[in-house]
């Protein structure tokens, strides 16, 4: 390693506790993302927050609870915003101190660059320094580069079990651009796939035979994305592309059996593109300074103008509901908060305009409540406060256990037709009557 550099990390180097003591009342300041969130500068903070008021933090995507989180009345002295709410972030939505900032994924690292004036203090975790002086951002490349051109203190927090991925671009910060390194190897938390329903697995077996040779894929969270990617590998599927927003173990398990190669894309021949990963520890040592992979910012991998410019892209999704009119819910069950936007409209509009691409949106036909009863997921209208994630007009493939329907083209009563078509049987009559009230349905229609 470079000897000059290597002095410059001895005088940055400093403790958790010292670090957070830069940290004043009224600061802006920035988490990270997902598993690049900081671990001893999170508790560390965590014992100094009860002296500091109206800290207003961003983060998101969080993989294990913050320490902040933890501390007495959290809200008297800090909020959280969050980029892209987790599982984590989500049972303390409820707390009035964690809130969503909903974004176009897409345009995260151009909101830090362009609208937002400044980040007093942000903390990030990295893989250690290389012999040029770089710190990589590991599986992490989402919009962390821009956020970083904004922020008055860099604190990086150097963690050994973090892989070295490979870029692409705005995977890294020079030592020259941080003002103070701690160190901490708290193992990097890991995101399980869980176990496939049985719903997951028939809308599985409703999008495969769309796949073909050489197509591109873009896989979101949940359970019909983690099936595909296990049936492609035992599959006879050759020479798939991938280019995606998230990085999961399927992706892996789809490259060790070789069906993944990249050399039919358009454009990153022979790379895997993404923005973020979560997953297993195997997957974190897979992706470590692995040249196949290509680490990119998000305003990259989720821009439509370079999804669509590939040919045979697929983009597979999840969400919580749809009406009858082809409006997508996939945020919210009424005004409960479930997720972020994410990357979802701009992978749909993107396999859309793409040569050969289609977009596959995945529902469960019905959700099971506390008490045992049954709601349909299809809708005669979204439920009250529940939010438009891709609007009618953006919807191709929508996908339950039931069948698929590709509605591009369809006039409205086509499309409640065609909704119902795949609703859960016991919901189906109530749907038609429904339609018929909102004039959608052609009485010549009636079953």
């Amino acid at each position: 390693m470079n000897g000059d550099y290597t002095k410059m990390y001895q005088e940055k180097l400093t403790t958790p506790d010292e670090a957070v003591k830069v940290i004043k009342s009224g600061d802006w300041l920035d988490y990270s993302w997902s598993a690049s969130e900081p671990d001893a500068l999170d508790i560390a903070l965590a014992k100094r927050m009860p002296e500091l008021y109206d800290i207003k933090i961003r983060g998101g995507q969080s993989l294990k609870e913050p320490a902040i989180f933890r501390i007495e009345n959290p809200a008297d002295h800090f909020s959280f915003s969050s980029w892209h709410v987790s599982g984590v972030e989500r049972k303390r939505m409820t707390e009035d101190f964690v809130f969503y900032g909903p974004i176009r994924y897409s345009e995260l690292p151009g909101y830090y660059r362009d609208n937002i004036d400044s980040i007093d203090v942000m903390m990030i975790k990295t893989a250690p320094m290389d012999s040029a002086g770089f710190f990589n951002f590991g599986m992490n490349n989402s919009h962390l580069a821009a956020a970083l051109e904004k922020a008055k203190v860099v604190i990086v927090e150097v963690n050994e079990t973090m892989p070295r991925c490979l870029g692409g671009f705005e995977e890294r910060i020079h030592i020259s651009k941080v003002d103070m390194i701690v160190e901490d190897n708290t193992p990097i938390p890991t995101l399980a796939g869980g176990d496939a329903k049985d719903t997951d697995i028939k809308m599985a077996e409703h999008i495969f035979p769309e796949l073909a040779d050489g197509c591109c894929l873009q896989l979101g969270i949940g359970g019909t994305p983690n099936v595909i990617g296990k049936k492609i590998a035992e599959s006879d599927l050759k020479d798939l592309g991938v280019h995606t927003e998230l990085y999961v173990d399927a992706f892996m398990d789809m490259t060790k059996a070789g069906k993944v190669t990249c050399m039919r894309k358009n454009i990153d021949k022979g790379r895997q593109a993404f923005a973020f990963a979560a997953g297993s520890r195997e997957l974190y040592d897979f992706m470590d300074d692995n040249p196949q992979l290509l680490s990119a910012p998000v305003s990259y991998t989720n821009d439509i103008r370079v999804v669509s410019s590939i040919d045979n892209f697929v983009s597979i999704n999840s969400a919580v509901s749809v009406d009858l009119f082809g409006q997508v819910n996939a945020e919210s069950a009424g005004l409960r908060h479930i997720s972020g936007a994410g990357g979802q409209l701009d992978f749909v509009m993107g396999a859309y305009l793409s040569n050969g691409g289609k977009s596959f949106i995945c529902v469960p036909s019905v959700r099971v409540n506390k008490d045992g009863s049954k709601t349909s997921n299809i809708m005669p209208t979204l439920a009250t406060g529940s939010i438009v994630t891709d609007t009618r007009a953006n919807l191709m493939y929508l996908v339950t256990e039931y069948g698929k329907v590709n509605v591009k083209g369809m006039s409205s009563w086509q499309r409640a037709e065609s909704l119902i078509g795949i609703a859960h049987p016991d919901f189906r009559d109530e749907l038609v009557k429904e339609a018929e009230k909102m004039h959608i349905w052609r009485r010549s229609n009636k079953r």
